[in-house]
C-alpha cells in the first residue's frame, strides 16, 4: 500500500524557518518524481515545489521561491520542504504529492503567526 506521512508542521512566527517531512512507504520512492503542494483555507489547493526522483531540478511556485527549498533523501525514502522566512499567505495545509501514478498525503498544518 502506497503511503505518504507529512510530518513537521506547526505553529511558526512571521519571518521564523520550518522543516517539513514526508516519509514514503509501499514503493519505490527514489524512482519517483515528488512534490508540495498546499491548500490555504478557502482557496483551492496550489503547487509549491517539485523535484526530480534523483533530486535535481528542482522547481518553485514564484511565491515561495528564494525562501523556500524541497529535497529529498532516497536513503531515507523522505521528502523535505524547507521553509524560511515564512509570511502570513504561507498559512495552509501542506500535502505531499507524487504525480504519477497519484498518490497524496494526507497533509499537515502550518499555521504563521505575526
Amino acid at each position: 500500500e502506497v503511503q505518504l506521512v507529512e510530518s513537521g508542521g506547526g505553529s511558526v512566527q512571521l519571518g521564523g524557518s520550518l522543516r517539513l517531512a514526508c516519509t514514503a512507504s509501499g514503493f519505490a520512492f527514489e524512482t519517483y518524481g515528488m512534490s508540495w503542494h498546499r491548500q490555504a483555507p478557502g482557496k483551492e489547493r496550489e503547487f509549491v515545489a517539485t523535484i526530480r526522483a534523483d533530486g535535481t531540478t528542482p522547481d518553485y511556485s514564484d511565491s515561495v521561491q528564494g525562501r523556500f527549498t524541497i529535497s529529498r533523501d532516497n536513503a531515507k525514502n523522505t521528502l523535505y520542504l524547507q521553509m524560511n522566512n515564512v509570511q502570513l499567505e504561507d498559512t495552509a495545509v501542506y500535502y505531499c504529492y507524487r504525480p504519477y501514478h497519484p498518490a497524496w498525503g494526507q497533509g499537515t498544518q502550518v499555521t504563521v503567526s505575526p
